[in-house]
């Protein structure tokens, strides 16, 4: 596994889609100019094991919440990127079909349509009662344990070497002694899933819960018993506590019933349709008003498409 990664034909490969929407920054430019010579390097001193990471900048983004982004050398963003592509399909064979984020074929909207299908299930198409628990875990990145995902990853991957570099990606970024992933490296997104593998597979196989989907950090339980969901709340809290050093975030912890509404994903979903988040609503029509151009126009209408918002696509459409 090792020398798939250091390869140079991993590394030249990496590269072609590494630069792709980077190419005009200056980082990227100066890393390109002298390209051969610094993958060589680079090889070389991963051959030799005294590669060493590079430090992090900030940067501050709304995404739509305040996050800061840590962001590594053009040097080890592009070392993620070659790493990425060896893990990425050994690891996502492991993962369950019910985990969508940062998944080739998955993401949100196919989590949503998943989401809906379950609704159709358990509730028999809205013939029977169908509850809904919704848990998001608390500053999930930030609280993500060093030593325990490298003893995670240590279950899966026997090649030493592998190990060795995970370890230095993984302890190159330590705000809080031995915790926390950096929301700006793509291998951040793989380890993420790695470590939250293991609570899935806890719902799936020790729960045995059927009707289940998880996105990075907010995950839903569906059934028609609310006592079956709130049975389950002490159990996961105290898998996540004692097995991952997660905790559950209290305050956007809700059991629902579907005809109420169940805000998921970005979108409150009821049982033959869907509507747009207020607060995303705002946030949309305020952006468009700052930069009505047909790109993020276009880029709205499209969002749209996945739920219930003529009214709203007619105002952006009025706004052009």
């Amino acid at each position: 596994m090792y020398d798939s990664i250091i390869s140079l034909e991993n590394m030249l490969d990496a590269w072609k889609e590494f630069p792709c929407g980077k190419r005009s920054r200056g980082d990227v430019l100066r890393f390109e100019q002298h390209l051969m010579h610094n993958l060589i390097r680079l090889h070389s001193d991963l051959k030799q094991k005294t590669y060493k990471h590079g430090g992090y900048k900030t940067r501050k983004i709304s995404d739509p919440k305040p996050r800061v982004l840590h962001i590594a050398p053009v040097r080890d963003r592009f070392l993620h990127h070659a790493v990425h592509r060896v893990l990425y399909p050994f690891f996502n064979k492991k993962f369950q079909c019910d985990s969508f984020s940062s998944r080739r074929e998955k993401g949100i909207h196919k989590a949503m349509n998943r989401f809906q299908k379950f609704v159709r299930i358990v509730g028999k198409n809205n013939t029977k009662q169908c509850w809904v628990l919704k848990c998001d875990i608390r500053k999930f990145f930030a609280n993500i344990d060093h030593n325990i995902l490298i003893s995670i990853l240590q279950k899966h991957i026997t090649d030493t070497d592998t190990l060795w570099l995970c370890e230095r990606i993984i302890r190159s970024f330590n705000p809080i002694e031995g915790k926390g992933l950096p929301l700006g490296n793509l291998t951040s997104q793989l380890f993420a899933n790695v470590y939250m593998n293991e609570f899935d597979q806890f719902v799936k196989h020790v729960l045995k819960e059927k009707y289940y989907i998880r996105y990075a950090d907010d995950f839903v339980f569906l059934s028609r018993e609310r006592g079956e969901l709130e049975n389950i709340i002490p159990i996961i809290q105290k898998f996540l506590s004692e097995k991952l050093k997660l905790s559950l975030h209290e305050d956007k912890l809700f059991i629902k019933t579907i005809g109420s509404g169940v805000d998921f994903l970005g979108w409150v979903h009821f049982p033959d349709h869907r509507v747009l988040r207020t607060t995303t609503k705002r946030r949309m029509l305020k952006r468009i008003k700052e930069s009505p151009t047909p790109k993020t126009l276009h880029s709205y209408l499209g969002l749209l498409k996945h739920g219930n918002a003529e009214k709203l696509k007619n105002k952006i459409k009025s706004l052009a």
